[in-house]
């Protein structure tokens, strides 16, 4: 489900905030063309932030911390989340929607913060459908506008803490400004190597498989390639998880007592384990995560074997 924060105006890139503030999580897109401002891109803010990072790169390795129970050489590379839950989480405290979105936020970031202390390196986040669109004209400006805001805010902690944004999905459709600022942020974050934060926006399942399949189409019509040379390899290079390094989630994690996928990552997920959570995503902390995780770890994966 969506997220996104709400803070007082400041510049669009920052000096990093401490290390006590919490985590904005926001997108990049990897292949939308968008002027770039040069406040994300440019070689004076890539500078800036430079001795910083180093200096974040010679910390000790945060996942020596592993709580007990939970082995380094087992624990999955890439999760993904469905972050189900905020506008029931919020109705059952008599609370505005908006009030559910915000307290997910908190609990996203704790979760991305608890990835970088363990070692996980790719945390994918099922943040707004493509379904999403149907709801209240009110309720998904709000959202844009929370999108908007918290990129505009906390650029800076990805430096400090090195983690590279990305974004997946359809983003023609969102307003002309976040698009600018996603693309920016891409840029700014693309040589951040620690953690790889992948938000999916205006994303489904389907749409992933299906422009895939138009971008090879096109290759074929144009000579590129024969049909006879489509392949598995060919079709996960088109596909939006061709920005990292790990494409397939290890373990996906659905909150809410939902047991499907919502039509997220579906060619992705194809030996994915899956953990489903009682817990609404409000709710969702390091216990949970932590069970999901253990739980991962005393599977076999055989992957079809």
């Amino acid at each position: 489900m969506p997220f996104s924060l709400h803070f007082s105006p400041t510049p669009l890139i920052t000096a990093p905030s401490p290390l006590s503030k919490p985590f904005f999580l926001v997108p990049y897109y990897h292949t939308l063309h968008a002027p770039k401002s040069p406040l994300c891109s440019s070689r004076e803010h890539a500078l800036t932030h430079q001795g910083k990072q180093e200096a974040f790169d010679r910390r000790p390795e945060d996942s020596q911390t592993l709580p007990l129970g939970l082995r380094k050489d087992a624990m999955p590379s890439h999760v993904a989340v469905i972050m189900d839950g905020n506008r029931r989480w919020a109705r059952l405290r008599d609370l505005p929607v908006r009030s559910g979105y915000e307290a997910g936020v908190e609990s996203l970031r704790k979760i991305v913060e608890i990835c970088c202390k363990w070692g996980i390196k790719v945390l994918s986040v099922f943040a707004f459908s493509s379904d999403n669109w149907f709801r209240p004209k009110v309720e998904v400006e709000f959202l844009m506008s929370l999108f908007e805001r918290g990129m505009q805010e906390d650029t800076g902690i990805f430096f400090r803490e090195n983690i590279r944004i990305s974004v997946i999905g359809d983003l023609t459709k969102l307003p002309k400004a976040l698009q600018e600022l996603m693309v920016n942020l891409e840029e700014a974050t693309k040589n951040n190597a620690r953690f790889q934060l992948i938000v999916a926006v205006s994303y489904s399942g389907h749409y992933d498989v299906v422009q895939a399949c138009q971008r090879l189409a096109l290759k074929a019509k144009c000579g590129l390639i024969e049909p006879s040379d489509i392949n598995v390899s060919l079709m996960e290079q088109e596909l939006e998880t061709n920005c990292t390094e790990f494409p397939h989630p290890d373990l996906l994690i659905r909150t809410s007592g939902e047991f499907r996928i919502s039509n997220f990552m579906l060619w992705q997920l194809a030996y994915t384990e899956l953990f489903f959570a009682q817990s609404l995503w409000p709710d969702f902390g390091e216990a949970e995560f932590l069970k999901a995780l253990l739980a991962f770890q005393q599977r076999q994966r055989r992957y079809g074997v």
